[in-house]
């Protein structure tokens, strides 16, 4: 009936025909700019040409200098009856804290504990919020700047071989390292650092690895590092040590246990470059998935890690466009 209508006005009057399509049309764009605002929508516009329409957001970076370094020398040779060897690093003289067969449990909530009731400054404080659930502590005072090897190791009389079946409720070490003068707590605002490492036993064979580091602040924050998955012109150590049937098997167990990365590591590049244009340095980490792989240029056309597909959530840079500056500058 409508079309009907329609034909009879367009035979006796084709202008007011004309009006009416044209007021429909009217309405639709301003239907469609209502929706979609000044922006065009994304699937129409050409991401080569034109910068991405929904802003990804800036994560704003504070610096802020970490005094703790702490590093596994000969993984491949650690376990729980020979022990571990540990190389700290550190920028002013430290007490390194090892406790064997920490529950899992009291760990996390000494990290609770940090935040809401007091400050893990020193390795009496962890103790006290520990409740003492170890088995074994050694201790160590680390001289600034010394990078000699602290050997860590249970004494044959704990007569532990392993740690029990997975899901465990012990980590097999934790090492605990605080600023020994307490008038560089008051300098720094990391105070202490948190590393649970896997130590293989003889019911669970996963190389000696760092599973988690927390970085403890004096404000009462708690920070857990993790890797950025980059390119580099060196393989990373665990890459190069292990072969790729132990790295599967590894990561069979990491799933098992509940620790694999969300995200599996993609093959690494053999240059520094940007994925995309092959040609700036690569600056850009983006969030959540941690890859770091865009230049400044590349940066604010994807929404989307060009790496692994995933939505990006905010990104932040390595380093200021005045670092790059003057790094530019001192290799010229």
């Amino acid at each position: 009936m409508a079309a009907v209508f329609l034909v009879t006005l367009y035979e006796y009057s084709p202008l007011f025909y004309i009006t009416v399509v044209f007021v429909c049309f009217l309405v639709t764009s301003a239907l469609v700019l209502g929706w979609f605002g000044l922006g065009v929508p994304v699937i129409l516009r050409n991401s080569e040409e034109t910068e991405s329409s929904a802003r990804v957001l800036k994560k704003r970076m504070r610096q802020v200098k970490n005094p703790f370094g702490l590093e596994i020398t000969h993984p491949a040779t650690a376990s729980v009856s020979k022990g571990i060897a540990l190389t700290p690093d550190c920028l002013e003289d430290c007490v390194l804290t090892c406790y064997w067969g920490c529950s899992v449990q009291k760990l996390h909530e000494a990290l609770q504990k940090h935040v809401y009731c007091f400050r893990i400054k020193t390795p009496q404080a962890l103790e006290d919020a520990l409740y003492s659930e170890y088995l074994y502590r050694q201790q160590y005072f680390i001289k600034k700047n010394d990078k000699e090897e602290k050997y860590c190791q249970l004494p044959e009389d704990a007569q532990v071989v392993d740690f029990g079946p997975v899901p465990r409720s012990r980590y097999p070490l934790v090492a605990l390292l605080t600023l020994a003068d307490e008038e560089d707590r008051e300098i720094y605002d990391i105070i202490s650092m948190v590393a649970v490492i896997h130590i293989p036993d003889e019911s669970y064979r996963l190389s000696c690895r760092i599973l988690y580091q927390y970085l403890l602040l004096a404000q009462g924050q708690y920070h857990d590092l993790k890797q950025l998955f980059m390119s580099a012109n060196s393989t990373a150590p665990s890459s190069s040590d292990t072969s790729p049937g132990e790295r599967s098997a590894d990561r069979s167990l990491l799933e098992k246990a509940g620790l694999a990365e969300d995200d599996p590591e993609l093959p690494e590049e053999n240059s520094k470059d940007c994925v995309v244009c092959q040609n700036g340095a690569v600056n850009w980490v983006l969030l959540p998935c941690r890859h770091a792989c865009l230049c400044d240029g590349c940066v604010k056309y994807f929404q989307q890690c060009p790496m692994c597909r995933q939505f990006v959530q905010e990104s932040f840079p390595l380093c200021s466009k005045k670092e790059q500056d003057e790094d530019e500058s001192t290799c010229t």
